[in-house]
């Protein structure tokens, strides 16, 4: 069975060859040039520097078949409390039940750490799959933002989705507890 887990430097390369592919071939991340594992590492140091989690899956036999994170949605101090979210899975792990628990394993640690809302910034509206997995995950749509990304020689929308947590605004926010 897969094991969601917290990650760890040693997976930075898998991550970013994990990304690259998707930066390579796919529409979902609007870079256009992969990152180096070195810029992948500097990410995910922002991120566990925030307190916040960044999370790996990996198969029976130890490989990385996919991560998660979450990070402030906007640089500035008054968006601590609402993250965006990045999850990426392997072509293997698709379509099996492991995004849906990796994003539910995501939110839990998200708002264990204090946040109050989730934000999915889902590239292309033909991204069917990736917003039926964020759908089947109690997020719901907040937006899209038509043809405002270029890539492959083609425009592409922004779909975006919302998730709220813990008592969301009805509350203050709480002191976050450990990831």
């Amino acid at each position: 069975m897969p094991t969601i887990r917290p990650s760890t430097e040693a997976d930075i390369p898998a991550i970013a060859a994990l990304y690259a592919r998707e930066v390579s071939t796919g529409t979902s991340s609007f870079e256009v040039v992969p990152p180096t594992p070195a810029e992948m590492a500097g990410r995910r140091a922002e991120v566990l520097g925030r307190g916040l989690p960044w999370l790996t899956l990996e198969d029976d036999g130890g490989a990385v078949i996919g991560y998660a994170y979450c990070n402030w949605f906007k640089p500035r101090p008054a968006y601590r409390f609402a993250s965006e979210i990045s999850i990426y899975l392997a072509p293997a792990a698709q379509r099996r039940g492991l995004g849906l628990a990796l994003l539910g394993e995501l939110a839990s640690r998200a708002e264990r750490a204090g946040q109050r809302k989730l934000i999915a910034v889902i590239g292309g509206s033909n991204n069917l799959g990736s917003i039926a997995l964020h759908r089947s995950a109690g997020f719901r749509p907040a937006g899209v933002l038509h043809n405002c990304g270029w890539k492959f020689d083609q425009w592409l929308d922004v779909v975006l989705m919302e998730k709220t947590l813990g008592g969301g605004a009805a509350t203050r926010p709480e002191p976050p507890a450990a990831v």
